[in-house]
């Protein structure tokens, strides 16, 4: 079977590569760049370091800093207007997964136009739209060198899953310096959330060598240094080991994909506002331990992988030994449950149907090793609840 295999045409990776982001907007013959970002940059001055950088390179930025976390159709409006009131020829999307998504989406609803339902999955968006050059500042969402964005229906409250070379960022500029700030717990939730990602794309039913390769890199990367990482985020070495995990892994699941976990994960950030990563790491051992029996010798892989398991190990045994780890590592990193994050109970049981409705039909559940019925996720949604 043959892969089809999407990357950035560009990625600047390592020490100081921000430095470099007007060298790359210059070479692609870019000029008048919309920077989508969020408050926290802005108030940490890293966003206004950045635009400072453009400018010196000759180009006409705008700042954009209005995005929201798990952006909705609604935050799009007022990042519509600034880029076509700057009459923007790209996007930076500057930050974590959520001013990923948004500059992803300004850059399509930019030439398109439209509501962002119309473009969602199974619907695959080919273009065009405007470039965007990605910036990363966590070491997580993968969404650098990922033809994905999620958006919220601020209507419905689904997080739509929207796909399609139109939301493949044209470059990618990571740089290690940009994470040296981020607090445990986004430390915990991103590094995850790049496991999940490695993990599931080497799972998924569209694995392939080239995603395969890439994501059993990510996990044995992610094994040796999240821990490291959460301990002391002054680690220079573990925080750049986990910044090239991240992207290795957003690469694999992007031309693999993701499964139960994400499908599951996206329903909890739109309805109860948990952030995507630490969704993700509530379901993580659970969702695992209910698919390691369809694909043991895939999961074995990743238990190896991951240290975890040796080689002496059954498939069987050592597919156990990965839940048993996932369990470890949410437990060390403080994962709390739905019920320990402070989720009511009654609400939790009452759109329960609903996001078992939601997971399923985003797609997701599809790529699993086992394809859950909406009445297996409604019962995993409870198992995880406590």
């Amino acid at each position: 079977m043959t892969a089809s295999l999407s990357l950035p045409r560009i990625m600047r990776v390592g020490r100081g590569a921000v430095d470099e982001l007007g060298d790359v907007i210059t070479g692609l013959g870019l000029s008048r760049p919309l920077v989508v970002t969020d408050a926290f940059l802005v108030g940490t001055g890293a966003a206004d370091r950045l635009t400072v950088t453009l400018t010196d390179a000759g180009l006409h930025p705008r700042l954009f800093s209005d995005t929201v976390p798990d952006p909705t159709t609604d935050s799009l409006a007022s990042g519509l207007k600034a880029l076509r009131d700057h009459e923007a020829d790209a996007v930076v999307g500057f930050g974590g997964g959520s001013p990923m998504d948004t500059a992803k989406a300004l850059a399509l609803l930019g030439v398109q136009g439209g509501h962002m339902r119309d473009y969602k999955a199974p619907r695959v968006n080919p273009g065009p739209a405007l470039p965007v050059i990605a910036v990363p500042t966590t070491a997580g969402s993968g969404s650098e060198a990922t033809q994905f964005t999620v958006i919220t229906d601020s209507v419905t409250d689904e997080k739509m899953l929207c796909l399609g070379p139109a939301f493949l960022p044209l470059a990618a500029v990571v740089d290690v310096e940009l994470t040296m700030s981020m607090p445990p717990r986004l430390t915990a939730d991103t590094g995850i959330d790049a496991l999940t990602h490695a993990v599931e794309a080497y799972v998924s039913r569209k694995a392939n060598p080239f995603s395969d390769s890439l994501a059993l890199t990510a996990i044995t990367t992610i094994g040796r240094n999240l821990r490291r990482a959460y301990a002391n985020g002054a680690d220079a070495e573990a925080r750049e080991a986990m910044m090239l995990a991240a992207t290795q892994a957003g690469i694999a699941f992007s031309n693999s994909s993701v499964a139960l976990v994400h499908g599951m994960s996206r329903p909890i950030g739109a309805h109860f506002h948990v952030a995507h990563g630490l969704s993700n790491a509530m379901l993580f051992p659970a969702v695992t331990a209910f698919s390691v029996h369809a694909a043991p010798g895939r999961y074995a892989d990743c238990a190896r992988a991951l240290g975890a398991a040796t080689a002496t190990d059954t498939d069987a045994q050592a597919a156990d030994k990965l839940v048993d780890e996932l369990r470890t590592l949410c437990r060390d990193l403080e994962v709390p449950t739905p019920r320990g994050y402070g989720i009511d109970q009654d609400a939790w049981n009452r759109l329960t149907p609903l996001m078992a409705e939601q997971a399923l039909a985003s797609g997701s559940p599809a790529n699993n090793p086992v394809v859950p019925t909406t009445d297996e996720i409604q019962t995993l949604y409870t198992e995880i609840y406590a």
